[in-house]
């Protein structure tokens, strides 16, 4: 029977869906509003309320202040000692001598050849870094090269923002390879130079 009847079943259920949609929707919608309050339909009740605190004086005049206010009996003999504090202070600044910087400025190419070798050949180590060791008196590869795993350690607490760059960037093993010249060496394990 149903194989027969199909078609009538199948626009059976689809009526009975919209029917069910059309209830449940319907229902679900809130009911419209026939009036909206505006803030007029209030009356005059609240605006008389809120007068009383209009025509009251405010809080703050209810009060007199005194006419003259007599400063205490030191005010005059301290009044000017802060202006001499502070000339004084300003002159001890100015006779202090700025302390001694403690990174150096980056120095010129041709410099670093006078002094040292190229540090800025190893990986990762930038201009920064640069001055840093060299304001720490390390301005040649045998110097890195010979770096132990305690001096890493105290290295480290002096490179603030960069500690850990040294190992993670094998600073000693390029180091080892740029002191021994083997830069074929170098640059198959780092990359070029």
């Amino acid at each position: 029977m149903i194989s027969a009847n199909w078609l009538i079943f199948v626009v059976a259920l689809l009526v009975g869906i919209a029917i069910a949609y059309w209830l449940f929707a319907r229902a679900s919608r809130p009911a419209p509003r026939q009036h909206r309050p505006d803030v007029l339909d209030e009356g005059a009740a609240p605006a008389q309320r809120n007068q009383a605190l209009l025509d009251d004086a405010p809080p703050a005049a209810q009060f007199t202040a005194p006419v003259h206010i007599d400063p205490p009996a030191m005010a005059g003999t301290m009044a000017g000692i802060g202006e001499v504090i502070a000339v004084a202070a300003q002159e001890e600044v100015d006779a202090v001598k700025p302390p001694p910087q403690t990174i150096a400025a980056e120095p010129e190419a041709g410099e670093t050849a006078a002094e040292g070798d190229d540090l800025r050949k190893i990986k990762g180590l930038g201009p920064k870094m640069l001055t840093l060791l060299q304001s720490l008196g390390i301005t040649r590869f045998e110097q890195i090269a010979a770096w132990t795993e305690a001096d890493l350690d105290e290295l480290d607490g002096k490179l603030g923002a960069f500690a850990g760059r040294p190992r993670r960037d094998s600073w000693v093993e390029q180091a080892r390879l740029l002191a021994s010249g083997d830069t074929g060496a170098y640059e198959g394990k780092f990359g070029k130079l």
